[in-house]
């Protein structure tokens, strides 16, 4: 059975701290003792860990030794509408458990009216979603949680570094009839596996009702890919998981080729 994750913020001389709840659950649900073994990351390095101290709301960790940590197999940054806020945590919970990089709230014309600014009062809760998926995914790090943004500002941003000579790729998920299938779109293996071939991957997710024409015409015009997921009508935070996971996969499957 693997070893549970927690996620620290620092290691400082082989020792580092959890406090408040996530202490008083360590201690408490977990039973944590001095001598237990445990893994801990602080979002750069992973360490095999044991338990030096167990108080109150405060666990201290003592660094054994530094343990590999595969590299993502490539960064995905999903921008997704805005949907109803119970439905977007699940998103959130889901794209973090995938391995998704960065989520970032799009407000788009058919989004729920008020949901901008409701959002922005969300934001920290998405980020601790974000973080407890993170430690039962045993995740080196959270995946960055941006403010909303409009759609305007969503599909003119930069999501690649400008010095890289490597491409990134721009995904516009279509519901719309004549949008190629997404697998398709895929670069092939060879591609996908030659080091830094690729920069990143942008999955851009739809709202409820749907793209209206005059964002499919900015999303086509910023150099955003149109692809599908067929002619069935999916919930907004199924297609978004979905498609995360078939691009995810396609590189972490291409990741494995190499190491055989």
């Amino acid at each position: 059975m693997a070893r549970r994750r927690f996620l620290v913020e620092q290691i400082r001389d082989n020792t580092a701290e959890l406090r408040g709840e996530d202490a008083r659950h360590l201690a408490r649900v977990l039973r944590a003792a001095p001598g237990q073994q445990y893994e801990i990351s602080d979002g750069a390095s992973l360490y095999l860990a044991e338990i030096a101290a167990v108080e109150k709301d405060r666990v201290v960790f003592r660094a054994l030794e530094a343990l590999d940590t595969p590299p993502d197999p490539v960064r995905l940054t999903l921008l997704a509408a805005l949907i109803k806020f119970d439905r977007f945590e699940w998103l959130v919970e889901k794209a973090t458990e995938l391995g998704v990089a960065a989520i970032v709230p799009v407000h788009a014309a058919r989004s729920e009216k008020g949901l901008l600014e409701a959002a922005r009062k969300r934001a920290e809760r998405w980020r601790r979603i974000a973080y407890e998926s993170s430690q039962q995914a045993r995740r080196l790090r959270p995946p960055e949680i941006a403010e909303p943004q409009s759609m305007a500002q969503a599909v003119t941003a930069t999501f690649f570094a400008a010095s890289s000579a490597a491409s990134g790729l721009r995904y516009f998920l279509d519901e719309k009839s004549g949008a190629p299938p997404l697998l398709s779109t895929i670069p092939p293996a060879a591609q996908r596996r030659a080091d830094h071939a690729i920069a990143g991957i942008a999955l851009l997710t739809g709202p409820e009702g749907g793209w209206t024409d005059g964002e499919r015409a900015a999303a086509a015009a910023a150099g955003w890919a149109p692809a599908s997921l067929g002619p069935l009508i999916l919930r907004a935070e199924t297609a978004a998981i979905a498609a995360a996971a078939m691009l995810l996969h396609a590189w972490w499957a291409s990741q494995l080729e190499c190491r055989t």
